[in-house]
């Protein structure tokens, strides 16, 4: 295969990443149609965003083995068609809980995409690409997240909510047959049995600091991002904000992430500290939301945008960096795709328990006033594990430098 070609090839696994992520942006522009036809409450709301996370904060880290298993093009394959199965069907429902049941299984096809691309990625460019390209692929999430808020508002008032489900169905499934006539099969060396070494891959992995310490400050990061992000829409449509406006500042405030996520790399390159971009990215979150929600800016509606601009721009130095420290701090080659696997695992934990708590905090406060409380902590341990993992980096550098 020409280098051009695993070029294209490694764009397309990145845009199938995109793809998957639509699947989770989708929602945010859809809640208040959904509330007004199916009755959503403010915490089932936050449930019914989270619950996509529900396979990702179980399953993660096995299904990180499972891909290495029966492939990691068949993974993404499998998963994309999941995807559209889980979408199609939702379009249908016509309860909360069949929705959610739904949302669960969209989210295990979400992670059968989104684990093994890092590491197909990987094999697909040549070293001196890598970098780049994991820079690129870290801003799959809010690239798709900002193409759905933007297109939401403009498209469910049209034409509803299921018509929106049944579009993303679609396009899943497309991407999927794209994916499979245009990227390289797997090596059949690469298709052994899911169990052959798992056990020692995860023991491996589980028991070493660094995995553990890029997983928990992840965590930190896309809890409090997915909330924030996450309920704008309804914010907005509460401030009275609708149609093309409210889709272009939900959408602008998902994309501005991309910025982020690219400058890491950049940053990283130019001589940056992991611990330093990760400080940056944490501090700018805690100052973003805390002019986004206090209420000291009511009634200054563009600075309170602007701090939502800060908090998720600046805030995706974070994901950038992590992805980066997950290849480094993997305690092996063949433990790469696996520790990928337990930064899912308690990013999705992040994501799962965010929304609810953001939300359960607003309905008791009768007002978004106190979500500072929630990010500014989560920002103040993420800066702390963060100094953790730049110590353990150094730790295993000097280590490696030590070696004859």
């Amino acid at each position: 295969m020409t280098a051009r070609c695993s070029d294209r090839a490694a764009w397309l696994v990145v845009l199938a990443g995109g793809v998957a992520a639509l699947q989770v942006g989708k929602l945010p522009p859809a809640l208040p149609a959904l509330q007004a036809e199916l009755g959503l409450t403010l915490v089932q709301s936050g449930f019914l965003l989270s619950i996509v996370q529900l396979a990702g904060l179980s399953l993660a880290v096995f299904m990180g083995l499972w891909a290495d298993g029966m492939g990691l093009k068949r993974s993404m394959v499998r998963g994309l068609c999941l995807l559209a199965l889980a979408s199609g069907l939702g379009g249908l429902a016509t309860s909360v809980t069949s929705l959610l049941a739904l949302r669960a299984i969209e989210g295990l096809g979400f992670l059968l995409v989104a684990l093994p691309a890092p590491a197909l990625i990987r094999r697909l460019v040549p070293p001196a690409q890598l970098s780049g390209m994991l820079g690129v692929w870290g801003a799959y999430m809010p690239t798709g997240t900002a193409l759905a808020l933007l297109a939401g508002p403009l498209f469910i008032p049209a034409w509803g909510w299921s018509a929106w489900w049944w579009w993303f169905s679609a396009v899943s499934l497309a991407m999927a047959v794209w994916l499979w006539r245009s990227v390289p099969a797997d090596p059949s060396a690469a298709l052994v049995t899911a169990g052959q070494g798992a056990c020692a891959r995860l023991h491996r992995t589980l028991s070493t600091r660094g995995p553990w310490l890029v997983a928990l400050t992840f965590a930190m990061y896309s809890g409090q991002w997915l909330a924030v992000v996450g309920f704008l829409p309804s914010i907005y449509a509460a401030a009275g904000v609708s149609g093309a406006v409210l889709g272009v500042l939900t959408a602008l405030a998902a994309a501005v992430n991309i910025v982020g996520n690219m400058a890491s790399g950049r940053l990283l390159q130019s001589g940056w500290a992991a611990r330093a971009t990760l400080w940056l990215g944490f501090g700018a979150m805690a100052l973003g939301s805390t002019v986004a929600f206090a209420s000291f800016t009511e009634g200054l509606p563009w600075l309170r945008f602007a701090g939502v601009l800060l908090f998720s721009g600046v805030g995706g130095l974070v994901p950038g960096t992590l992805f980066s420290l997950a290849v480094r701090l993997a305690p092996g080659e063949q433990q790469v795709a696996t520790t990928v696997g337990w930064v899912q695992q308690l990013s999705a934990l992040g994501q799962f328990v965010g929304p609810p708590v953001v939300a359960s905090v607003a309905a008791t406060a009768g007002g978004w006033q106190l979500t500072p409380l929630v990010t500014v902590g989560c920002c103040v341990v993420g800066a702390a594990l963060a100094w953790a993992a730049g110590r353990e980096l150094e730790r295993q550098t000097m280590q490696a430098q030590s070696r004859p």
